[in-house]
């Protein structure tokens, strides 16, 4: 088929072009785009888990975008592992912040953050780090300027939601990759979302991260499993993924169906960024307007090394050769978890010397500890990657 029209385009991040499978999360979310609306209390936000390529980013994306068209104002932000990641999330929150309150200069809040609200996140701005602040921007004095995290953070989330209350509408942090964020951030967030929730205030932080994050919260703050409705993001069932497929095929007039159909399923495990891949060789393997089943063998090969290149090896490749053996360890597991005591086991080492290396591929995202003395890869079909290499 005309490869200009191919409605597949994986990417991290990237609308898929049939949106299915997700209507429970979008509905939580739409709730409370209702609430803020209705001035009606319930303040736990939303926290999205899963491994990679489930389709977090695309949700977070998504109602970042509802969530703005709705009057609010939205700071949106990837937190970032390893030494320089708290200066850049305080760097991007802060300019966040600032380009949140300039998209609503023409909305009913405008009137009520200048009142209240606009000071206090010129003030917390300078002491995240942000300089050159815009030249509209108000300093408020004994708001938000102590210099202290927890306590500016909780006055400007303070006044900037009595501000959006008095407009109907909310304030919403929304963080991807939450699990990297450090200790002192994440304590001051969960502290101002516990806040927010006793006194009513219309502020949400959204999240996404890895499978671990519910565990770091909690140990972060006891409290914190009542802040959240927690979401667990994986593959999508049977009839979403077919849908994920079919659909936009036949919007452009093209048939999948029956055994090339279950064979690119399978190809995928249903997972949402691998039935991207899939469906972008299956349309250019597509010999015709009706898929055959030597077209969906055709894909699943073409796809399957697409995954390879695009997917797995820049990851592999970002592992020493300590590290890839550790990999090796774990993928007897196929994609685990795997106790980590059995990987000192396999490679003849005790479990402390095993530390640094456990330590440096979480920080490379490559791994993931699901739980404690467990370890597990964050991409699914990554074992079955690293079984499949000879270096």
């Amino acid at each position: 088929m005309e490869p200009a029209l191919n409605p597949f385009a994986p990417g991290s991040g990237v609308m898929p072009p049939a949106m299915v499978g997700r209507q429970t999360e979008i509905d939580a979310f739409d709730l409370l785009i209702a609430r803020a609306k209705a001035n009606t209390a319930g303040n736990r936000g939303i926290l999205l888990t899963g491994l990679r390529g489930v389709g977090k980013t695309v949700l977070l994306n998504m109602f970042a975008e509802q969530a703005r068209r709705n009057g609010w104002l939205v700071a949106q932000f990837e937190a970032q592992p390893g030494a320089e990641g708290p200066k850049v999330v305080r760097m991007k929150l802060a300019r966040e912040l600032q380009l949140g309150v300039r998209r609503l200069k023409q909305s009913s809040a405008w009137s009520h953050l200048r009142l209240q609200g606009l000071g206090s996140i010129s003030n917390i701005s300078v002491g995240l780090g942000l300089k050159g602040l815009t030249a509209d921007m108000e300093f408020t004095p004994g708001r938000a300027d102590s210099k202290d995290l927890h306590i500016d953070l909780e006055e400007m989330v303070e006044d900037v939601s009595l501000s959006m209350h008095k407009a109907r509408a909310g304030f919403a942090l929304v963080i991807d990759e939450m699990q990297d964020l450090d200790d002192e951030l994440l304590g001051a967030l969960l502290t101002v979302q516990h806040t927010a929730g006793q006194r009513g205030w219309p502020f949400y932080i959204i999240g996404g991260g890895l499978p671990s994050l519910p565990g770091k919260v909690s140990e972060t703050r006891p409290y914190a499993e009542r802040l959240f409705q927690y979401r667990m993001i994986g593959k999508l069932s049977h009839d979403a993924a077919s849908d994920a497929l079919t659909t936009p095929i036949s919007r452009l007039g093209g048939l999948l169906g029956g055994e090339a159909l279950e064979l690119v399923l399978e190809a995928a495990g249903r997972y949402p960024y691998s039935l991207q891949a899939y469906g972008h060789t299956l349309w250019e393997a597509a010999s015709g307007k009706e898929i055959s089943t030597g077209d969906a063998r055709l894909a699943v090969q073409l796809g399957a090394e697409a995954l390879d290149q695009d997917f797995f090896v820049a990851r592999w490749q970002r592992a020493t050769g300590a590290e890839r053996s550790y990999l090796r360890a774990m993928s007897l597991d196929g994609e685990g978890p795997t106790n980590t005591a059995d990987l000192g086991d396999r490679l003849g080492k005790n479990h402390s010397s095993l530390t640094s290396q456990r330590g440096r591929l979480i920080e490379k995202g490559i791994i993931f500890s699901p739980e404690h003395g467990q370890i597990q890869f964050t991409v699914p079909g990554m074992g079955a990657f690293i079984a499949r290499q000879t270096d």
